[in-house]
């Protein structure tokens, strides 16, 4: 027989029912609170750092050549010193704060043109106007558009017609659109002109850090066009401060990977290569004024898209397509590439591969597309 009387299944709750769960309690994944060092937790003894247990062997971290970089990198970027405040709390202000309230920089800035076609069409001229307006519009049919190649170019997607994956109906009509897009989202190539503490050169140097912050966590190719591409365009609206500038990098870089990447790195991880010059809450402050900026538009014809095209009229030679994608990042570090569209960037950029290679002429009956 039992000794004690059987207790109910309200004793089984904890003592401390106030306690809330991480994983309920925090939904942004930003900040957690679970590891305290050296606090005791429910009557469990303290937790102690694995820091204070010197094994005798020291490991360097994975990052740790990123964050030498970044040293340096604020070292460069640090503001000149006729434009140093005396109020120390300024060189943690947030990235809006930064921006320069100008009247003239407020002006509406001339429509940027876009940049030329090499093989542009000549435009039709523009029908008289009608007397009298028609009563009825006429129903519009949707015919398909036949595409009539150069003789001797073969169509590239007849091959694939039997592969619903390569969807070769659509690809004419999705290139046509990545190409109207470009004139949409190309930057404005002289907004230097009114950036009062920057330079074409510390913009290079920027860039070449976040090619290297790009190899360090092993992301996509896209993600780095669409960074500088989000860099670009944000410095074409704003004005920048010097001390802000490897802030708009980063937030660029971690925005890119969210939209480009199928696991995009945490926010400590960017917050760490920076040197911990930036907290989190500046670089989300910092990541939601860009978004505003762009008008939430990061709808970008990377050059990649253009280069894969143009691999396939070469039979995916690999080669040739490493050779023009080391070509088109390091076009990411001269300003003057910025005037000139992803397109031509790509096709420029696989025609001095397969001269380097000696890959011969591009003959007809490998081209189109």
């Amino acid at each position: 027989m039992p000794t004690k009387a059987l207790q109910s299944k309200k004793a089984a709750v904890p003592a401390n029912p106030a306690r809330k769960r991480t994983a309920l309690g925090d939904v942004s994944n930003v900040t957690k609170t679970d590891a305290v060092v050296g606090k005791k937790v429910a009557g469990k003894p303290a937790l102690v750092s694995k820091l204070a247990q010197p094994s005798g062997i020291q490991k360097k971290s994975a990052a740790t050549i990123t964050t030498t970089t970044a040293r340096t990198l604020r070292r460069v970027l640090s503001p000149k010193e006729t434009n140093l405040r005396s109020n120390p709390v300024a060189a943690k202000r947030p990235l809006k704060a930064a921006i320069k309230d100008d009247t003239t920089v407020e002006e509406p800035q001339p429509k940027r043109p876009c940049p030329p076609e090499v093989d542009s069409k000549p435009a039709k001229a523009a029908p008289k106007a009608a007397a009298v307006a028609p009563k009825e519009p006429a129903p519009v049919v949707q015919q398909d558009v036949e595409y009539v190649f150069p003789e001797g170019v073969k169509d590239l997607d007849t091959e694939d017609l039997d592969d619903p994956l390569m969807v070769a109906e659509y690809a004419n009509e999705i290139f046509e659109y990545l190409r109207d897009l470009e004139c949409s989202t190309v930057p404005n190539p002289q907004y230097m002109s009114h950036q009062d503490d920057l330079e074409w050169k510390t913009r290079g140097i920027l860039i070449d850090w976040l090619i290297e912050v790009h190899t360090r966590f092993h992301l996509l190719p896209e993600t780095l066009f669409l960074a500088v591409n989000v860099i670009d365009r944000f410095l074409s609206e704003k004005v920048v401060q010097l001390d802000r500038l490897q802030l708009v990098g980063i937030t660029a870089m971690f925005i890119a990977s969210k939209y480009e990447e199928v696991l995009s790195p945490h926010i400590a991880n960017f917050r760490h290569v920076a040197d911990d010059g930036f907290t989190e809450q500046e670089i989300l402050s910092a990541e939601r004024f860009v978004l505003t900026t762009l008008n939430y538009d990061l709808s970008y014809p990377n050059p990649m898209n253009f280069l894969r095209r143009i691999s396939k009229a070469d039979n995916y030679d690999i080669q040739s397509r490493t050779m023009g994608k080391y070509l088109m990042e390091i076009s990411l570090l001269d300003h003057r590439f910025m005037a000139y569209r992803p397109s031509h960037v790509a096709a420029g950029a696989m025609y001095l591969a397969r001269l380097i290679l000696d890959r011969g002429e591009w003959v007809s009956h490998v081209g189109g597309g």
